[in-house]
C-alpha cells in the first residue's frame, strides 16, 4: 500500500474490503515512524504496544463482520502531546511534565476510542503550546519534512510533520492563536480550527482557556470534515460548549455562483511575501472566473489584534500554569522551604518562552496595570468580534493568507521573540473572535508550501469546508 495516497475514507474502505488488515496498516505507519522520526522528531512518545492491541481488536471485529460504518474505525491517528490519553505519558513539551502520566482520557480521546481509532503516539509541540516554530519544546525541535533545515510551524508542528511525512494518516492538534493552521501552511497539509465551543477542551492541557481549541491536521478537506465529526459535540465537563445540530454528511463543493467572498485588505499589505500574494491573487482570479463575487472588506481594528492577543494570552497562561509548582505533580526540586521549592521547580521546569509569558501575564494582571493593559485588550477583543460580525453580514466567508511567509529556517527567529510572534499575525484574530477557520495548500514558492486561510462565521465549518473542497478541485490544475 502507498501510505501517501491513503485518506481516512480510502483506508476505511480498504479495511472493509480486506485489502489489508488493521494490523498491516498500523505496522506500516509504525515502520515509517521508526525510519523517519529520528530525523523529524515529530513524536515524543510512540505507543506501539497499545496501537498493535487496538489493531488486533479491529481485525477481530472485521473477521466477525462487526466492522461498522464509522469512517474513523481502524484509522491510525497521532495526538498532540497536550491532549490526555489515560495511562500514556503527556508532557506538553515541557520538562516540568516530563514524567507525567495521564489519569483520564480527554473528551475527544473518549470519542475517538468509541469510534475505534488506533493511536500511534503523542506528537511534539512547543512547550505548553507556546510558539510558532516548534523550537521551544524541551524535547528538541521538529523538522519540516519538506526541508529539514526549516521549521514545521508551531505549536502543533509534530502533528503537521507527522501527517505531511505519512507517519500518521491524520492528527489532532490545538489552536490558541494559529497553532493548527500555521504548521498546516508550512507543511502543506489541511489544518482546521473549529468554532470555539464546538469541540470540548476537557483533557486538553490549558494554555489560554478563552482561546484554546482542539483541531485537526489532515491530507484533504474530506478528512478534516470526517475528523471534526468524530470529535465535535457538547460535553458536560466543558461549560463553554454548545448544543448544536451539526451536519453529518461530507461537504459538497461550494457553488461559486452563490458565493460572496471577502478579502480583508489588512491581510494583504506590508509584511506579506509578494510571491504568496501572487499565488492567492491567481486563485482569486480563478474563483471570480468561476462566478463568485469577490469584494474587498475592512477590519478596522485588526491592527490591534496581535497586541491584544499578547496581553490576553499571557494573562491566562500565568493563571493556568500556576498549578505547576513542584508539589502537586510534575517536576519537583525540593528546597529549604516552600518558596524555594516553588522557585527551583518552576525555574528548572519551564523553558525561556514559558517563563517569558508567565512573567508578562502576571505583570498585566497586577495591581495598577490591569486597567491599563488587560481591560483595554478585552475591549479591543470585543471590537474585533464586532468587526467580523459586521463583515459576515455582507459576505459568506473570507479568504486570506495563512502566514506572511513560507517556512523559515531553524534558529532564524529564536533570538527575536517579536519576529516570531509576527508569524501568527493572520491567524490570531480568528481566535480572539472564536471563529472557525482552515488552512489548505494552494501551491508552492521555492518548493515550500503556501497556505490559504478560509475564515467563516460562527458554526459555519461546513461552509468553509465546502469552499475548501471547491478550491481543492482546481488548486493544482492552473
Amino acid at each position: 500500500m502507498n501510505l501517501k495516497e491513503l485518506t481516512i475514507s480510502t483506508a476505511h474502505q480498504g479495511l472493509k474490503n480486506r485489502d489489508f488488515s488493521a494490523l498491516d496498516l498500523t505496522k506500516a505507519y509504525l515502520k515509517e515512524i521508526d525510519q523517519q522520526n529520528s530525523s523529524l522528531n515529530a513524536f515524543i512518545t510512540v505507543t506501539e504496544k497499545e496501537a498493535l492491541v487496538q489493531a488486533k481488536t479491529i481485525d477481530k471485529k472485521i473477521s466477525q463482520k462487526q466492522f461498522g460504518k464509522n469512517l474513523l474505525e481502524g484509522v491510525p491517528l497521532a495526538i498532540k502531546d497536550n491532549i490526555l490519553i489515560k495511562d500514556i505519558r503527556c508532557t506538553a513539551g515541557s520538562k516540568i511534565l516530563s514524567n507525567y502520566q495521564a489519569s483520564y482520557d480527554a473528551a475527544v480521546i473518549n470519542k475517538l476510542k468509541n469510534a475505534g481509532v488506533i493511536f500511534l503516539g503523542k506528537t511534539n509541540l512547543d512547550e505548553f503550546a507556546m510558539g510558532a516554530s516548534n523550537e521551544t519544546s524541551a524535547f528538541g525541535p521538529v523538522k519540516n519534512p519538506r526541508d529539514l533545515t526549516r521549521v514545521p510551524g508551531g505549536s502543533s508542528g509534530g502533528s503537521a510533520a507527522a501527517v505531511a511525512a505519512s507517519l500518521s494518516l491524520a492528527a489532532l492538534g490545538s489552536d490558541t492563536g494559529g497553532s493548527v493552521r500555521q504548521p498546516a501552511s508550512f507543511c502543506g497539509v489541511v489544518g482546521l480550527k473549529p468554532t470555539y465551543g464546538r469541540v470540548s477542551r476537557y483533557g486538553l492541557i490549558a494554555m489560554a482557556s478563552s482561546l484554546d481549541q482542539i483541531g485537526s491536521l489532515t491530507k484533504n478537506i474530506d478528512d478534516a470534515a470526517i475528523l471534526l465529526g468524530g470529535i465535535e459535540g457538547r460535553d458536560e465537563k466543558d461549560s463553554t460548549g454548545r448544543d448544536f445540530d451539526f451536519p453529518s454528511e461530507l461537504p459538497r463543493p461550494a457553488s461559486w455562483q452563490n458565493l460572496k467572498i471577502g478579502l480583508p485588505k489588512e491581510f494583504f499589505g506590508h509584511g506579506l511575501d509578494s510571491r504568496i500574494k501572487e499565488k492567492i491573487n491567481t486563485l482569486i482570479k480563478r474563483i471570480e472566473k468561476e462566478g463568485a463575487r469577490v469584494v474587498e472588506v475592512n477590519l478596522s481594528n485588526l491592527d490591534y489584534a496581535l497586541a491584544a492577543y499578547y496581553i490576553l494570552m499571557p494573562a491566562e497562561v500565568s493563571a493556568n500554569l500556576a498549578r505547576y509548582d513542584g508539589v502537586k505533580y510534575g517536576l519537583a526540586k525540593p528546597g529549604k522551604n516552600l518558596l524555594e521549592t516553588y522557585l527551583r521547580s518552576r525555574t528548572q521546569g519551564f523553558g525561556d518562552e514559558a517563563r517569558r509569558r508567565i512573567i508578562l501575564g502576571t505583570f498585566v494582571l497586577s495591581a495598577g496595570y490591569y486597567e491599563a493593559y488587560y481591560a483595554k485588550a478585552q475591549a479591543v477583543r470585543q471590537l474585533i468580534r464586532q468587526d467580523f460580525k459586521n463583515i459576515f453580514a455582507q459576505v459568506d466567508c473570507l479568504l486570506t493568507p495563512t502566514t506572511p511567509t513560507t517556512a523559515f529556517k531553524l534558529g532564524e527567529k529564536t533570538n527575536n521573540p517579536l519576529a516570531m510572534y509576527l508569524s501568527d499575525i493572520y491567524t490570531v484574530p480568528v481566535n480572539l473572535a472564536g471563529l472557525p477557520a482552515l488552512s489548505m495548500p494552494i501551491g508552492e514558492v521555492d518548493n515550500l508550501p503556501v497556505g490559504l486561510q478560509i475564515i467563516g462565521n460562527h458554526w459555519q465549518e461546513n461552509k468553509i469546508l465546502s469552499v475548501g473542497k471547491a478550491i481543492e478541485q482546481f488548486t493544482y490544475c492552473s
